[in-house]
């Protein structure tokens, strides 16, 4: 009989006792997982199915021309107001000449026809004077036809001299009508003239108006051959080529601000029910791992699923019908400072955690908006510098005032 043997009672206690430990460990384990997702597992909504998104800003022409410089290339930085584009600016350029010269030459005639309301003005007084002139000579012609007249019922005047006064009366009456339509004639074109000229100022007539117009139009179109960068970002994608003829509205380029990126998380349906507008959230991209833990705020759950906004939404009412699970978009905030150590791409793929415990948020959007969502004042023209161009063209090529 072997004597190192362990005895059976021993060896089954060991084992007993090693099973109790194990099936501790299993409750403990149980107790732990259990307390764990009752305090705060239950209160987190997550999902897998999250993605980086930002505004993707397409880079158009407003004019027509030919690019004969790019002066960015993809994934360069930008910042807004940055030339990244030029055209050809000689169709601009002649343009714009042409629109200075038809407002000089605009200037001088409308200076003309203000210099000839006074002219007018004048030789209508003239004329008015030339009438009472002539009045007064057919009154006195007309006095002294009655006086020889009567004179000459008695014998006092021959029948020559009767004769002439009678012709004198019907020459000043021809004269007083020529006079008449003398007269107005000249109010007339005194009224024409004064029809032209109702602004009360020179630069207020709305043929230099129009003229200025066009000069400020011309300007614009000079200055709009060359392409700025409407926000601080990166090139995402060139199209553009050296050479190309573009025309108003063609895509050039693709701007994207990295600083300024949300994150949209499409939760199913059932978990909707828990998540308000406001609560925490944490986030996990793939491309650093769980060693970087960004945190945002849920800014807005979307007004339809995805399924309902697609180019061809299901037809459910047709055929067969098996029910899918719909996922609706929540837009989540990033906080810009874990952002900017941490940059992102849009497009990554993100893991969703968002705390449900405060269910005091809205679960629509109830406040309209009272600000900007987003501006830029890279578009903003010289309207000065115009302006001043303008009124110099006006001076120099003025004499009215």
């Amino acid at each position: 009989m072997n004597s190192s043997a362990t005895p059976p009672n021993l060896s089954n206690s060991t084992r007993q006792k090693g099973l109790t430990v194990i099936a501790g460990a299993v409750l403990i384990g149980a107790l732990s997982y259990s307390a764990w997702q009752w305090f705060n597992a239950r209160n987190i909504e997550s999902t897998d199915n999250a993605y980086v998104m930002g505004n993707v800003v397409q880079i158009t022409p407003q004019i027509a021309g030919t690019v004969v410089a790019i002066r960015v290339d993809e994934a360069d930085r930008v910042n807004s107001g940055q030339v990244l584009i030029k055209m050809d600016p000689s169709d601009t350029k002649l343009a714009f000449d042409q629109a200075a010269e038809q407002l000089a030459q605009s200037t001088r005639e409308v200076s003309a026809l203000l210099i000839n309301n006074n002219v007018l003005e004048e030789q209508v007084k003239i004329k008015q004077s030339e009438l009472e002139r002539v009045q007064h000579e057919l009154q006195k012609s007309q006095d002294d036809l009655s006086r020889r007249t009567l004179v000459a019922s008695i014998g006092g005047v021959g029948k020559e001299e009767l004769e002439h006064a009678s012709k004198q009366v019907e020459v000043s009456k021809n004269l007083l009508s020529s006079a008449q339509a003398a007269l107005q004639s000249a109010k007339d074109q005194l009224l024409a003239n004064r029809t032209l000229t109702q602004s009360a100022t020179l630069a207020d007539h709305p043929t230099l108006k129009r003229a200025a117009s066009k000069l400020s139009e011309a300007a614009l179109a000079t200055q709009r051959s060359q392409l700025v960068s409407p926000i601080d970002g990166h090139v995402a994608k060139r199209f553009v080529q050296l050479g190309q003829r573009v025309s108003p509205g063609t895509p050039l380029m693709t701007l994207v601000n990295l600083d300024q990126l949300w994150v949209e998380a499409n939760f199913k349906e059932v978990q909707l029910r828990n998540i308000r507008i406001g609560q925490e959230v944490e986030l996990t991209a793939d491309v650093y791992g769980s060693q970087v833990v960004y945190h945002g705020k849920v800014l807005g759950l979307g007004s339809g699923t995805g399924a309902a906004f697609s180019l061809l939404p299901a037809q459910n009412a047709t055929g067969n019908w098996i029910k899918i699970v719909q996922r609706v978009p929540v837009r989540i905030a990033l906080d810009p400072k874990e952002l900017k150590q941490n940059p992102l791409r849009i497009g990554l793929s993100m893991d969703v955690g968002v705390h449900t415990q405060d269910k005091s948020g809205e679960f629509i959007a109830q406040t309209p908006r009272t600000d900007e969502a987003s501006s830029t004042k890279a578009f903003e023209s010289p309207a000065k510098a115009s302006d001043d161009l303008v009124q110099s063209i006006i001076k120099n090529n003025s004499v009215a005032k």
